[in-house]
């Protein structure tokens, strides 16, 4: 839809009423964002609403300053509104996602004159349900009832004093409506065994047909979906809903015009969403609680009925499940070749090219038969259930039967769809993946070319797990895509109406490549890196001195307990980053006696807490230096006095035994690739310009950057690494 001289007129005089209602002035890479975005959703073509031009993607770098939150709802709201296009704003965080819902849109409505409404879109897991409340108090006051079987599935009994008075407190402040039903809204954090128990998923609501639907926190809050303008989520939300189809929790990806901020975590979001795993032991045990709860079951189904029946289909269809698993394991324990060591008591078995052995691989196929058969007979017996509440017909089974038990039985479906997923995917040939469909070689601001129809992407990791405790053991089996590229392409790119990608972090090395591959954009996409508007040469600067060890050297950590007080004296505000928690807490260990009351690790307390006492310090005038590793590198905002100095003891080289990067690395040196430098260096490279990050945060901002690893001069790569920094002024001895 070519942009019409009405919605460029709402952009602009949006933009302008914006700065002048909150008093600020213009920023050239902001106005950038702002137009490329609006010439890219006016350049997608459509015929009654679908989109006939060819799937696309716009891709903006843009940095910390850019203001890239104002820019994209300047330049898409109006644009979707004119399209009757839900814009739907994803994003990595709920941090990123409170500040879009609380802050940035009420702003943006408060100053302009445009008009729209928004809503925030969770997961079914985020909320309260109130069947499952119900239960819990009930099983808490009558522990020996048959009649409330839910907490069948939570395992051991949480004892501890004051439980049955926090799950009161929990259903007054919900009655009361003090509190709406959101986990995130609850004053304290709740720990995710004790939340579970009062929530729940898809298999297990009974959706309208609960007692408790006219006030349920999850569908009181989907209300609004509909006739929302905006729907702010999160990648993980939308990643589920796409695996659904697309449409089951949020508008239909050819209805919408997505908007993903943080969108270099989108790729291992989906990597992470379609992995699938599954432990023996554990597994086998489920069964046992799988066989219990059906025996408790069989009392409340009469004789002859097709739910008695499934219940014995049910019951055969498991004892078959844990006899193969058994052999799995044997299978597996003692054929697989294990390396513990004395401090290590997991060990781990990644299989080349994904390929299993001849006789795993016939077991991995049994497993597949005997589960989907569990699956199935599962599904049954809930369909069973589910056909209860249905009051126009006559059913064998009572409502208050199919009440209790629908959620016990959906839960257990569901866990077994699990296992299903782990097995088709060992099950899965792999290497017969479609071809991807655009080539990873695209300089900054151009276009991709075209990939070459033939190649295929890498086979999936198939690995295993062996785990030892003081009495018990395990093996868990996991499979997972190497990349997420035509996952993303076949359920997001080639549906989606349009996709906006921005972060300040999407080159590698100063190129799209890294993200282009990783996410499989469409060949049509759009790059475009946003000038800065930090003065970084004046700013900071950044220092690589002159050290006696490389971090590959015995005396590193050593070197590292001798330098770190030197280049924080006479500082107020440092952090100091590893990227191996072992070595961060042996310096600690080192230099705490010396320096009590300086030193905080962000294992000492939850992250926000942390954060807070390491500012209240500095409010009170007192040093204090952060140590953090790979989450403290990228996750906190410590602007102006709260950080003046950033200290990087190691260049942030993955782990080397990731099963998911070792795959990809293998698949790579095939196709006779270098995976250190198409790799290792570019993930590198991210990682490093994130945590250099961590210092400047606002146009006011002064500070230095510190590099202890000297392969960053020393090592021909260094220099890549060193020259996608931003250009600080910088300071190197030799």
């Amino acid at each position: 839809m070519a942009l019409t001289d009405e919605i460029k007129q709402s952009i602009q005089q949006g933009y302008r009423d914006v700065l002048a209602g909150k008093d600020i002035r213009a920023r050239y890479g902001q106005r950038l964002m702002i137009a490329e975005i609006a010439r890219y959703m006016g350049d997608i073509t459509e015929n009654d609403g679908q989109r006939t031009s060819p799937a696309s993607a716009c891709v903006v770098e843009a940095g910390t300053g850019t203001g890239k939150t104002l820019a994209y709802l300047i330049a898409a709201i109006p644009v979707a509104k004119a399209l009757g296009k839900t814009l739907v704003i994803s994003t990595a965080t709920v941090a990123l996602q409170d500040q879009i819902v609380l802050k940035d849109l009420p702003d943006l409505k408060k100053h302009s004159k445009m008009d729209f409404n928004w809503t925030l879109a969770k997961g079914r897991g985020r909320y309260l349900c109130m069947s499952r409340l119900e239960a819990r108090l009930h099983d808490e006051g009558n522990t020996d009832s048959d009649t409330m079987p839910l907490f069948l599935l939570d395992g051991p009994k949480n004892e501890e004093p004051g439980t049955r008075a926090f799950f009161e407190e929990m259903l007054a402040s919900y009655g009361s409506r003090e509190w709406d039903g959101d986990r995130d809204h609850w004053p304290e954090q709740i720990p995710d065994d004790v939340w579970r128990q009062v929530t729940t998923d898809h298999r297990q609501c009974t959706n309208r047909h609960c007692s408790y639907f006219d006030s349920c926190a999850f569908f009181d809050a989907r209300k609004d979906l509909d006739d929302a303008d905006i729907v702010v989520a999160n990648h993980d939300l939308v990643l589920a809903d796409l695996a659904l189809g697309g449409g089951a929790i949020l508008p239909e990806p050819e209805n919408a015009l997505y908007i993903f901020d943080e969108a270099h975590h989108l790729p291992d979001k989906a990597l992470n969403h379609f992995a699938a795993s599954l432990p023996l032991n554990a597994t086998r045990q489920w069964l046992k609680q799988l066989s219990q709860a059906l025996v408790k079951m069989q009392p409340y189904l009469a004789a002859g009925t097709q739910a008695a029946k499934s219940l014995d289909r049910i019951s055969s269809a498991s004892r078959e499940v844990d006899l193969v698993l058994n052999r799995v394991y044997e299978e597996a324990e003692q054929n697989t070749g294990w390396e513990f060591n004395e401090e290590r008591r997991t060990a781990q078995w990644r299989y080349p090219e994904g390929e299993l052995p001849e006789a795993m691989a016939e077991l991995a196929a049994e497993s597949r038969i005997a589960t989907a058969n569990m699956v199935r007979q599962l599904g049954v017996l809930a369909d069973e259930l589910q056909g209860a509440f249905d009051e126009r017909k006559e059913h064998e089974i009572d409502r208050e039967t199919a009440e209790a038990w629908y959620p016990v039985i959906g839960s257990f479906h569901a866990r077994a769809e699990d296992q299903l997923r782990l097995w088709t995917a060992w099950c899965d040939p792999g290497n017969a993946s479609p071809p991807v469909e655009a080539e990873t070689n695209s300089e900054t601001g151009d276009e991709p070319e075209a990939r070459p129809k033939t190649q295929r992407s890498p086979p999936p990791a198939r690995w295993s797990v062996r785990q030892r405790w003081d009495h018990a053991e395990d093996i868990t089996l996991y499979s997972s895509p190497v990349l997420a590229d035509n996952l993303l392409y076949s359920r997001l790119w080639s549906r989606a109406y349009g996709a906006v990608l921005t972060s300040a972090t999407l080159t590698a090395l100063g190129r799209f490549d890294r993200l282009n591959a990783r996410a499989g954009l469409p060949q049509g996409s759009r790059f475009l890196v946003v000038p800065s508007s930090f003065r970084y040469g004046e700013m900071a600067t950044v220092e690589v001195p002159a050290m006696s060890a490389m971090p590959t050297d015995d005396g590193f950590a050593d070197e590292l307990v001798k330098r770190l007080p030197d280049l924080w004296a006479g500082e107020k505000a440092t952090l100091v980053l590893f990227t191996s928690r072992r070595q961060m807490q042996q310096v600690r260990d080192a230099l705490a006696p010396d320096y009590p009351d300086l030193i905080i690790t962000q294992d000492d307390m939850a992250k926000g807490e942390v954060l807070r006492q390491h500012c209240s310090r500095v409010d009170e005038g007192r040093p204090s230096v952060l140590f953090g590793v790979a989450s403290f590198a990228e996750g906190i905002d410590l602007p102006g006095k709260y950080l003046h100095h950033v200290v990087i003891t190691r260049l942030p080289f993955s782990v080397p035994d990731d099963p998911i990067e070792a795959s990809l690395a293998e698949w790579v040196t095939q196709r006779g690739g270098n995976p250190f430098m198409e790799i290792t260096v570019p993930d590198a490279s991210i990682k490093l310009v994130q945590a250099v990050g961590r210092l400047l945060r606002t146009e006011q901002d002064t500070g230095r950057v510190t590099i202890l690893d000297r392969r960053i001069i020393a090592r021909r790569y260094g220099q890549l690494l060193l020259d996608a920094l931003p250009p600080f002024r910088r300071i190197i001895e030799h």
